[in-house]
């Protein structure tokens, strides 16, 4: 730990930084190992395809990583063809892991999912960002806990319970997993040797517990009365056992489909930095900016990770998932989750 100190220190001296101008000392640390740089990073150490639309990758990160809590999520950057893309997943490994686990599940024209997916490898080195999210576990544990995940969202729930598990919890889990069959369901093999309830639902397949999808028969074959559920997984999911069930946290990383109302568009969006000129159409800003023609840099597309955040110069926006309206000039945004309210200029 000493050592660590005493190099980041070193690294991040006047010093240092004036000997390996102008580029910075991680231009040179980096042509050694691209992990050692005051940049958080990770290297990949081992890559898995256990499902058909899944890939796990074993991050063993440098030390500008920050420690994380079960069910937050970071960003991760990979680079393909030469540009970086930006991504946001939670880890499944328990918390205080030395590795970092991350099973992303493989979506039909996703960039970065397929990319991992097809040429993952050890060696090759990410990005990462500070975790973040406030679905986590609280300090006093509940006694009763029921885990809810669908498809690729039961990483942040599979910390959960690793992490429950590594303290010994003595209280009850259940855990109730829906995939669309018995391949894709992902860690079926060790969910099935834990010391707790587990319970498969198939949305495409027979052979799990549970039959069709979540409703009040499934919450009575799980847990009837939990003290808090936990939920990760497509919007629909989550809009059912929010239903049916009381104390519900939840988290879901895939986009819900946005709905123009009606008489929302009527101004006009400038994009300054290119000149571009649009009339508003009432979609987020980040598609109209590409239904212009442009190519912004953006990632989750639900205003988690801060990839497409761009500077306003005038106008006003409401947000999607707050419903806020901000009228500030000079002011970042997010533009996949803000919409024009009038006219606005944007740093495009």
């Amino acid at each position: 730990m000493f050592t660590k100190t005493l190099t980041k220190k070193v690294l991040r001296s006047p010093l240092v930084d004036l000997l390996t101008g102008p580029h910075g000392v991680d231009r040179y640390t980096e042509l050694v190992d691209p992990t050692w740089t005051t940049d958080a990073r990770a290297k990949v150490v081992d890559v898995r395809r256990t499902t058909p639309r899944s890939v796990t990758l074993f991050l063993a990160p440098n030390t500008a990583v920050t420690g994380y809590r079960a069910g937050q999520h970071l960003n991760l950057t990979v680079e393909i063809d030469g540009r970086r893309h930006t991504r946001c997943y939670s880890p499944a490994s328990a918390e205080g892991s030395s590795l970092i686990e991350l099973t992303i599940g493989r979506h039909d024209g996703g960039l970065v999912s397929s990319h991992l997916y097809r040429h993952a490898r050890p060696g090759m080195v990410v990005g990462l960002s500070a975790p973040a999210g406030d679905f986590v576990l609280p300090d006093r544990r509940p006694r009763r806990i029921l885990l809810v995940s669908g498809g690729s969202g039961i990483t942040p729930v599979m910390s959960m319970v690793r992490t429950l598990l590594a303290e010994h919890f003595d209280g009850e889990i259940v855990f109730v997993h829906y995939a669309r069959t018995p391949l894709e369901a992902c860690y079926r093999t060790e969910l099935t040797g834990m010391p707790i309830r587990v319970l498969h639902g198939y949305t495409r397949s027979p052979g799990g517990e549970l039959t069709g999808r979540f409703g009040a028969d499934h919450l009575r074959s799980a847990m009837a009365d939990p003290d808090v559920v936990y939920v990760c997984g497509p919007p629909a999911l989550v809009e059912a056992v929010r239903e049916h069930c009381p104390n519900v946290l939840s988290e879901s990383f895939v986009p819900t489909r946005f709905v123009v109302p009606d008489g929302a568009s009527g101004g006009r969006i400038t994009f300054r930095d290119s000149g571009i000129n649009t009339e508003d159409d009432g979609r987020p800003l980040l598609d109209q900016a590409e239904g212009a023609g442009l190519n912004p840099t953006s990632g989750c597309r639900m205003g988690i990770c801060h990839t497409c955040t761009r500077r306003k110069h005038r106008g006003a926006v409401r947000n999607v998932t707050t419903g806020a309206i901000s009228t500030a000039d000079e002011e970042d945004v997010q533009i996949c989750v803000s919409v024009p309210v009038g006219d606005v200029e944007i740093a495009l």
